[in-house]
């Protein structure tokens, strides 16, 4: 199999040629000489049997061949690129981590926190990633990883990290608060997120709130949570969102709660952890962090809203 994988020098200088439309330039990239350069292409266009340039009097052009190959290889290369600054970017004397999560979650709960853990463990590096929501993933690499409940990982057992408690929210000096504190929201722009259109049903339901609008899909709809928040923030109507999201903006003012009610619907975050990656120690220490730090911050909500 490995005969038919071409040399990375003769690729590298093939890619030059493809970008610069000529050996001279390519040459001067890569500090070789022109017979060098020409020597490669030459290489690599025997060993595929194919012709990749066309040479001319005014520089060189790809074949069609060429074109349709050099886009196949570009994307390799960068990977390759990729693999190999990851590798050097290893520390030989701690342990490394890849980590997937829900963007929203990773970046308003996650990174806030991970200070913490961090500080505890100052030999760990951490690779945090997307987790996509509703994408099937072939193969998935993380280490451990934070997603929605009902996520497919297979082979892989979830472990409930912590409910979604959503919140209805407004701009402080929103002409509709007054109506909705008190559970009228009959006139309110019901801002949608594109990925949960129903999500306020199901939270006007679960409210006990009866005045509603005639129709609750019609409001703007935004494809994310901080689109839909800029949209609350400019008193476009009242966004649905997870509490952690908008906490900060709670805590400054720049937001107020629309409603009292805090919303645990059926939709959670789940702890995932790669088959065999479980005896790891930092795999094993990012996972007890990751529930001991969601237990006590639930705790402590349950405290507040006076449900404990």
């Amino acid at each position: 199999m490995r005969k038919h994988i071409p040399s990375t020098r003769a690729l590298l200088v093939f890619d030059a040629v493809a970008r610069h439309h000529g050996v001279s330039k390519a040459a001067e990239e890569l500090c070789l000489t022109h017979s060098a350069v020409s020597q490669q292409l030459r290489l690599l266009e025997g060993q595929l049997g194919l012709q990749l340039v066309q040479r001319g009097a005014r520089g060189s052009t790809l074949t069609d061949v060429g074109r349709r190959y050099h886009a196949q290889i570009v994307g390799d290369l960068l990977r390759l690129q990729n693999h190999t600054l990851e590798a050097m970017a290893q520390r030989p004397d701690g342990a490394r981590l890849l980590v997937g999560c829900v963007p929203v979650f990773a970046e308003r709960w996650l990174l806030p926190r991970l200070p913490a853990f961090l500080a505890a463990h100052k030999g760990c590096s951490l690779h945090l990633q997307v987790y996509p929501t509703q994408i099937y993933m072939a193969e998935i690499p993380f280490d451990v990883a934070v997603q929605y409940d009902d996520a497919a990982w297979p082979g892989v057992v979830p472990a409930p990290l912590m409910p979604e408690v959503c919140v209805a929210v407004c701009a402080p000096q929103s002409r509709h608060r007054r109506a909705t504190e008190r559970g009228d929201f009959r006139a309110v722009p019901l801002l949608q997120l594109s990925s949960r259109l129903g999500a306020w049903d199901d939270w006007l339901g679960r409210a006990g709130i009866t005045r509603v609008p005639a129709h609750t899909l019609g409001g703007h709809r935004f494809d994310l949570f901080s689109m839909l928040v800029e949209a609350v923030r400019a008193d476009l109507g009242v966004g649905l969102v997870p509490r952690y999201f908008v906490e900060r903006e709670l805590q400054s003012g720049e937001l107020v709660l629309a409603h009292p009610h805090h919303d645990s619907g059926a939709r959670g975050y789940s702890l995932f952890v790669a088959p065999g990656r479980l005896e790891d120690p930092a795999v094993a220490a990012f996972a007890q962090w990751l529930r001991t730090t969601a237990q006590a911050e639930g705790a402590v909500a349950d405290r507040a809203s006076g449900t404990a």
